[in-house]
């Protein structure tokens, strides 16, 4: 490899002076060390990333859903024509994230064979469950909203409608969590051999 300039020289410097600095200075760890940490962050950041997951569905649910009821069906619809496209946007990538999670845990789980293969599993359903609800009644339902035809009163009942089934959704992704998480402690417990 030939270097053509004084940057690309600073850039490998850089490079090579860092990869020294963290493995000799920051991390002189035993390779099963580093592998032990890594795991035991991605565990831990599974269950975090889930959790705001569920947060953000709660926040929605008792933020969003009540200032809704209280607008007028011209006022609603003026707001989820504005910003429906960027919550549906900041919901899909939050909720496929959530949904792989387990899924992952549950591979991982089957391919190590793991006693904790079933709760991931379980978990697993239930993350499907909070995704199917999308298409069954979501999908039709915010369709509707970005038509703008429903009237005052109709607009009042499909909110309570819409409400009911995300409080479902949370109680599905609240148990699909205390699967995850019980997953995760049993694989912590037992160890793959």
């Amino acid at each position: 490899m030939v270097l053509q300039d004084q940057s690309e020289c600073s850039l490998l410097a850089a490079l090579l002076n860092n990869y020294v600095f963290f493995r000799f200075v920051i991390c002189p760890l035993p390779n099963h060390l580093i592998n032990f940490i890594m795991k035991q962050f991605l565990l831990y950041s599974s269950v975090v990333i889930f959790s705001i997951f569920i947060g953000s569905q709660i926040t929605e649910g008792i933020l969003l859903v009540p200032y809704w009821k209280s607008l007028s069906s011209n006022d609603f619809f003026a707001y989820y024509q504005q910003f429906g496209p960027s919550i549906g946007q900041f919901y899909s990538i939050l909720t496929i994230i959530a949904a792989l999670i387990p899924i992952v845990i549950s591979i991982y789980c089957k391919r190590i064979d793991s006693k904790a293969f079933k709760l991931a599993l379980c978990s697993s359903f239930f993350a499907l469950l909070f995704i199917a609800c999308f298409y069954v009644y979501f999908k039709g339902a915010n369709a509707l909203f970005y038509q703008g035809t429903l009237s005052d009163v109709t607009l009042k009942k499909e909110l309570v409608r819409w409400s009911y089934w995300h409080w479902g959704r949370v109680v599905l992704e609240c148990i699909s969590l205390i699967f995850l998480m019980l997953s995760l402690v049993q694989l912590q417990a037992n160890p793959p051999k």
